[in-house]
């Protein structure tokens, strides 16, 4: 058995490395290294794929973050709401930018944000939703946009995980994930489905004065070189990680689609295990089809429910098999982020869930063999250890 990654990258550019060679070749000899031809064609392809007006490349996945609460203008003071449970960056650019934070809990299937927390921590001061599209999978976006609707907040997708999901509105309309709010962020950090070879980011929306904004915020406020008219932040993408990009964004549903096979075989292991909880999918899909793409698996996470996370969590490392808690502390509780006005018992799944969730291997290359091998460690120490 060949060992096993946490994320398979080197596996991953065996499939793409004639085309990916010969575009960074083109790179360099052409040295249009800062917004070249790479970079404007990556842009088109993503938006045609996305159906999406405009994509605006940026340099990584937080500044894509911070310039979409920047472009909409919001001001120190406003109060945006986003999940308890996330990666810090979420919650770092809200405070950058002298906004307040407000962190509610998340769904205890799903992880996402919950939307009934949501509304509870609705003020005058709100000014923004950010829901995020955890491990894969979009929130609950028919009641967010309701939310937003309803008290006049912008939505800002935090779609850092879920580029190439889509969502199933109640009136049965599909979009993809970051193309539903007012504006959206995402990362191209390589371990991401669709990532780069260094860092990268993007910014998504249908608004043409908002993206007409954001496109001189990223490059120092400038339309015209020189003539700043905007205070902007520099921010772009090179034409090496563009060229990476456009070689992967063709094959991203195939990508997905292979992470979507891993997880079935997962919870075909795991299915009925008594202290295992495999992951939800929102529309309950039974097997792999060509329209499944509610969840691209960013990560593949149980829930352990016997207190035996941390002790298997060690078990995997010491037999060869990476995992990852994500997240071990709840932003309410990290000390950037601490505030006495957070209440614990406003955070019951959020803070039940960093003492079980555990995330396993998940990439485009696993085969069956290491699944097995995996999931037999799981299930043999989670029930007899």
């Amino acid at each position: 058995m060949k060992k096993i990654q946490m994320v398979d990258l080197k596996g991953q550019y065996e499939g793409i490395k004639n085309e990916v060679n010969s575009s960074l070749t083109e790179v360099l000899e052409s040295s249009a290294f800062i917004n070249g031809p790479y970079v404007h064609s990556f842009q088109k392809e993503l938006e045609d794929y996305l159906e999406v007006k405009h994509v605006i490349p940026c340099a990584n996945g937080t500044d894509a973050l911070q310039i979409c609460m920047m472009g909409l203008g919001l001001q120190p003071g406003d109060e945006v709401i986003t999940a308890d449970f996330t990666f810090a960056a979420t919650v770092e650019v809200i405070a950058l930018l002298n906004l307040t934070p407000v962190l509610v809990d998340v769904e205890p299937d799903t992880f996402n944000i919950d939307p009934e927390a949501i509304e509870k921590a609705i003020t005058p001061k709100t000014k923004a939703i950010v829901p995020v599209h955890l491990f894969g999978q979009c929130a609950n976006m028919d009641a967010i946009m309701a939310l937003a609707e309803k008290h006049n907040l912008f939505v800002i997708e935090d779609n850092a995980q879920a580029i190439g999901a889509s969502y199933s509105f109640a009136d049965g309309t599909k979009k993809k994930a970051g193309t539903m709010g007012h504006v959206a962020s995402t990362s191209f950090f390589p371990s991401k489905n669709l990532g780069c070879y260094g860092d990268g980011g993007a910014i998504f929306t249908n608004d043409d004065d908002l993206a007409h904004t954001i496109r001189g915020m990223v490059n120092h406020g400038m339309y015209r070189r020189y003539y700043h008219d905007v205070v902007g932040v520099n921010s772009r993408l090179d034409s090496i990680q563009a060229a990476v990009l456009k070689a992967k964004l063709p094959k991203l549903d195939d990508y997905n689609k292979k992470r979507r096979e891993a997880a079935q075989k997962y919870n075909k292991a795991f299915q009925g295990q008594p202290n295992i909880v495999i992951p939800k999918m929102v529309r309950n899909c039974e097997g792999i089809c060509d329209d499944c793409d509610c969840h691209v698996f960013h990560q593949y996470t149980l829930r352990i429910l016997n207190e035996k996370r941390d002790n298997l969590v060690q078990h995997l490392n010491d037999n060869g098999v990476p995992c990852g808690v994500y997240y071990p502390v709840p932003l309410h509780l990290q000390k950037a982020y601490a505030n006495n006005r957070y209440d614990e018992a406003d955070f019951p799944v959020t803070n039940q869930l960093i003492k079980e969730v555990v995330s396993l291997p998940m990439h485009t290359e696993l085969d069956d063999e290491q699944i097995a091998f995996i999931t037999n460690l799981v299930i043999d120490f989670v029930n007899n250890q």
